[in-house]
């Protein structure tokens, strides 16, 4: 086992994702540590992590000279040096951080023969293009719709709620599928879809509700069969995409149905409204075989540049949902510019890079250094282990690479130091967690 690599992110220092001197464990004599690892104990295997390919992402970096373009791509998608990520979101046409409303089709065009995705070949698909570059092949890339075209909607338009139009079930579930044929066309894979984002939230932005029996139908009779029709049976679908306050019920309504659920590779959900942690664990118990993905989370009202809760907002999320049988986790906008936007209707937020589009700066704030805690040092085919701990005060998670190095997450939110142990099969280590802080500790198993 040896030396432990040890790599901390500190409110009030220097020290962002900054390896400092290594730790080494000592027999523990029958001593108990305050965490205890046990890797004979496992759990989920880790996906990947990453972020969303916005059109106000990729516009944002549009507007930045190439050198600082290029900069934000490696930070996030180099695997040595930038957060390692390997997965992303896409929207399908507009959503909220879009320049406006737009679809790919004309007007009532049932037939979907006016089909065309030229406008995400302007910002959204060159960036996805040069972050395979920079990674080095394929991401996996979730695609998520915001909202049918207007006249197939109940309320005539994107925004504002709304519902599908029933006569347009199969239409719509047909476009789904013309988009990934479309991605796939230039060289882009679709890994997986959600059928809609945020299926009980009426927003000022597109959004589209469906009930639970609603999402159930339209995934059994008309999505599931069309992309199976389709030849695309081989990406995944997952439900929900919304808050974890009502996963449970959204799950067992859809999961609990064999012809909707035989559909279904697993559940997505984001971060707003509550942090009970235990409801995503509560859908593993209720339905163990299907797969539990992190699809979105920021941290809305503009840019919080300098913060340090933005960053421990992030950390203590992660943990808890990584803990609860979570496979990936997908922040939201990866870049905004300077008042968090572009969006078309001003649902401003913060991003990990800030650019300024004015001064031609990049800034990272401290949830882009906590993100790299976790997609860093677990990769995927990560296994999770056990982790057993007596000190409440501190988050802990830990996984089992596939190259045998292990990676304990610990976080301390609290204006104290606090001093712990951490333990291993017969060895253990004293180690001292600093107040507001994030570390990682790897060691071959």
């Amino acid at each position: 086992m040896g030396n432990i690599k040890v790599v901390v992110t500190a409110k009030d220092t220097q020290d962002r994702l900054t390896e400092k001197e290594s730790a080494s464990f000592i027999p523990r004599n029958g001593k108990k540590a305050d965490i205890e690892l046990d890797s004979s104990q496992t759990y989920q295997t880790i996906i990947g992590f990453g972020g969303a390919f916005t059109e106000a992402t990729a516009y944002t970096l549009a507007q930045m000279s190439p050198d600082k373009r290029e900069e934000a791509i490696h930070s996030y998608f180099d695997q040595q040096n930038g957060l390692g990520y390997t997965i992303g979101r896409v929207h399908i046409h507009s959503c909220d951080f879009a320049l406006e409303n737009y679809t790919y089709v004309k007007d009532h065009d049932v037939e979907l023969k006016t089909f065309n995705i030229t406008r995400d070949k302007k910002w959204v698909l060159p960036l996805i293009k040069d972050a395979m570059t920079v990674k080095g092949g394929e991401i996996k890339l979730l695609a998520s719709p915001w909202s049918p075209p207007s006249w197939m909607k109940t309320n005539g338009e994107m925004n504002h709620g709304g519902k599908l139009l029933p006569e347009y079930r199969a239409v719509w579930a047909k476009y789904y599928t013309k988009f990934i044929k479309a991605y796939r066309e230039e060289g882009v894979n679709i890994w997986a879809i959600t059928i809609q984002n945020e299926p009980v939230a009426v927003q000022p932005w597109e959004s589209c509700i469906y009930t639970a029996e609603e999402e159930r139908d339209f995934l059994k009779y008309y999505l599931g069969p069309i992309m199976h029709q389709e030849g695309l049976e081989d990406v995944k679908i997952l439900i929900w995409d919304h808050n974890r306050d009502m996963i449970v019920h959204r799950a067992s309504t859809v999961l609990s149905d064999p012809e909707a659920a035989k559909y279904v590779w697993g559940t997505g959900f984001h971060w707003y409204v509550s942090e009970e942690f235990e409801n995503v664990g509560k859908v593993h118990e209720l339905f163990p075989g299907k797969h539990l993905l992190f699809t979105e989370g920021c941290q809305e009202g503009g840019v919080k540049s300098g913060e340090w809760f933005t960053g421990e907002r992030y950390g203590r999320n992660m943990i808890g949902d990584l803990n609860n049988w979570t496979e990936g986790y997908l922040d939201w906008n990866m870049v905004l510019n300077e008042e968090g936007g572009p969006n078309h209707v001003r649902n401003l937020c913060d991003a990990p890079i800030i650019a300024d589009t004015r001064t031609n700066e990049l800034y990272y704030n401290s949830s882009y250094y906590y993100i790299g805690h976790f997609s860093k040092y677990i990769r995927p085919g990560a296994v999770r282990i056990g982790v057993t701990q007596e000190n409440e005060r501190l988050y802990t998670t830990a996984f089992l690479n596939e190259d045998g190095n292990i990676a304990v997450v610990v976080m301390n939110e609290t204006d104290h130091e606090i001093p712990f142990s951490l333990g291993y099969e017969n060895q253990i280590v004293e180690l001292n967690s600093m107040a507001h802080s994030i570390v990682t500790y790897i060691f071959k198993k």
